[in-house]
């Protein structure tokens, strides 16, 4: 695994990366933008760094400005070595997911706390040899950031779900009837997307608090209604002002220093 020097006169306590729907970071100010180079090559955009009431933030749209890159095609790997690089210890992560569930509702957020992963050719790890490392991600998410994220939602009166599985399939095509009822009664999953997965095994490596922040956006096929990009589309859009005034009121309650948890730790108790 290679090393992450700092990028020079840039230094971020928190990245946020923006999912389907969230492309521009308003809420930050003096925001200038960065063009990183890292060992896998270009990030999915330039990052967009500034402040917000005191934090200096990194912000990187995923699927980079205007939505041009597919699920399956982004560069995780350059994405989170680039935030790292910069110095992030805190990795908020936003995402457009479909719901599993009768009570999980589109417009909701849920703060997932497990995930089974689906996808089929995507770069895992930063470990590829000759140093090898089996990180545990028993626990995937920083439970720290997960609570604070879930409390700061229902302080602003959003309607937000405290814990979920993700699953993550491969993309970018929807699931089929038969696949979703598996991924809703045999997995027991509770929300579906296409992102999350190596994203969050990749924070976990780079010893980054990680946490997503998942907009529920339809009920998946399981319902018996095909989903269309234009109801993704549409709902996202209503979501991205709560986005906003979510991360808006959590991102100051960040303390500098994340505490000692499984995170930030997390090569010390990995294998080599």
């Amino acid at each position: 695994m290679p090393a992450f020097p700092p990028e020079p006169g840039e230094r971020v306590e928190v990245a946020i990366i923006g999912g389907s729907g969230l492309y521009d970071p308003e809420i930050l100010e003096g925001v200038k933008e960065l063009k990183v180079y890292t060992p896998y090559g270009p990030p999915s955009d330039n990052i967009i760094v500034g402040t917000l009431k005191g934090k200096r933030v990194a912000f990187l749209p995923r699927h980079g400005r205007g939505h041009k890159i597919p699920p399956h095609k982004v560069n995780y790997r350059a994405n989170i070595w680039a935030l790292k690089s910069l110095g992030a210890k805190w990795v908020i992560s936003v995402s457009a997911v479909g719901s599993l569930r009768e009570d999980y509702k589109p417009g909701d957020f849920v703060i997932p706390d497990q995930f089974i992963d689906m996808t089929k050719k995507r770069e895992y790890t930063f470990f590829d040899g000759p140093v090898v490392a089996h990180v545990s991600v028993a626990e995937p998410f920083c439970e720290d950031l997960r609570r604070l994220a879930y409390e700061t939602a229902k302080e602003l009166g959003i309607r937000v779900h405290d814990k979920g599985t993700y699953v993550c399939i491969e993309g970018p095509r929807f699931s089929t009837k038969a696949e979703s009822r598996i991924w809703k009664e045999v997995f027991k999953a509770d929300v579906i997307g296409m992102t999350l997965v190596p994203e969050v095994n990749l924070a976990c490596e780079a010893q980054m608090c990680y946490a997503t922040v998942a907009m529920v956006t339809d009920y998946d096929v399981w319902a018996e209604r095909p989903v269309t990009a234009q109801e993704v589309i549409e709902t996202m859009q209503r979501n991205t002002e709560n986005a906003k005034k979510l991360l808006y009121s959590l991102i100051p309650k960040l303390p500098e220093e994340p505490e000692r948890c499984s995170c930030c730790n997390s090569l010390e108790t990995a294998l080599l």
